[in-house]
């Protein structure tokens, strides 16, 4: 039998090749650096058994109409799946997986790299060597902070955040505290981690990490309540989903010196860097915050091992299996 794989981006060749591999694959995919357009995501998932997808794309009803009632499954090339109906999906019996663990240790890494590029002040000293305003060595120049014995707050303790403890701890020596809705006895073992509500967090974290889905409940989770209850000193890293945090109030909290800084690889009205051109055009002048363009889990291993997780998942289901990484029957 003949399967149509419909792909929304083009995956890395690990991944790619597996699918190219397959006999009675016919591959239709969007080579283009931009996302696939609506009207074309339409016309293409027309007759397709299984649809990879990037975050970017929203496969809703619409798009589960257009496809047909061969579809199978939808693969998404991401560890959230905010952009998924999966609630449709479940009521089209159309399979929802994920590509998740393989990323934990990229998204992980960019955390801390963030922290201790706003910390240190990094991007600051790189931009002020490079216009030559070094001149010489002075005792109180680009000071910024050390994390060692400071405190390290989790908001979500799940693999990713479970990951970022490792290293903030063990690593850094930093102590570790996390709000998340279950204990995490493996956390609280190995990293002497304590669960504390997010009140508690917000005002004894030196750091602020965030790492939790984009859900209802969690969209604008850290708002200008929040930013007000966290130490003038201290600072905020979102690597989840840009909507998480209030961005609005974020940039009135860098500019009235609320908090120290923050670091976002995520935006709330990506790929804007702020929802609104007044916001816009002062989070550009910030010098308290690091932007990095959605690239924490931007490695070679890491965006090589989702492409070849997403293609297993579709051949598995293709193939009569079951999927290897299915979302949790549409509850996150």
């Amino acid at each position: 039998m003949a399967f149509s794989i419909v792909l929304t981006r083009r995956i890395p060749d690990a991944g790619l090749q597996l699918l190219t591999k397959q006999r009675g694959f016919k591959i239709w995919m969007w080579d283009k650096p931009t996302p696939i357009p609506r009207r074309v995501l339409l016309q293409r998932a027309q007759g397709a058994h299984a649809i990879i997808s990037l975050l970017t794309d929203k496969v809703d009803e619409e798009v589960l109409r257009a496809a047909g009632p061969q579809l199978r499954i939808v693969a998404n090339y991401a560890v959230g799946y905010d952009n998924i109906d999966v609630d449709s999906c479940n009521h089209n019996h159309v399979i929802v997986t994920n590509t998740p663990n393989v990323l934990n240790t990229a998204v992980a890494e960019h955390t801390i790299a963030l922290m201790m590029s706003i910390g240190r002040r990094i991007v600051e000293s790189d931009a002020f060597t490079r216009a030559k305003k070094f001149k010489t060595w002075q005792p109180d120049l680009l000071l910024g902070t050390e994390f060692s014995g400071k405190t390290f707050g989790l908001v979500g303790a799940g693999r990713i955040g479970s990951m970022v403890a490792r290293i903030a701890h063990h690593g850094l020596g930093m102590q570790i505290l996390y709000h998340n809705p279950h204990v995490n006895e493996e956390l609280e073992k190995e990293y002497a981690a304590k669960r504390v509500t997010k009140t508690q967090l917000l005002t004894k974290a030196d750091v602020v990490s965030l790492h939790v889905p984009l859900t209802p409940e969690t969209r604008h989770l850290i708002g200008a309540a929040e930013l007000a209850k966290m130490k003038k000193t201290a600072i905020l890293i979102n690597t989840a989903r840009g909507p998480v945090v209030d961005e609005h109030a974020l940039i009135s909290a860098l500019s009235r010196g609320v908090i120290a800084g923050a670091a976002l690889d995520v935006f709330e009205c990506e790929p804007a860097i702020a929802c609104s051109i007044l916001d816009t055009y002062a989070v550009r002048k910030l010098k308290n915050i690091i932007l990095t363009p959605h690239t924490a889990s931007a490695t070679f291993e890491a965006r090589n091992a989702m492409a070849v997780t997403a293609a297993k998942n579709v051949i598995a289901v293709l193939g009569g299996k079951a999927p290897i990484t299915p979302v949790d029957n549409g509850r996150r």
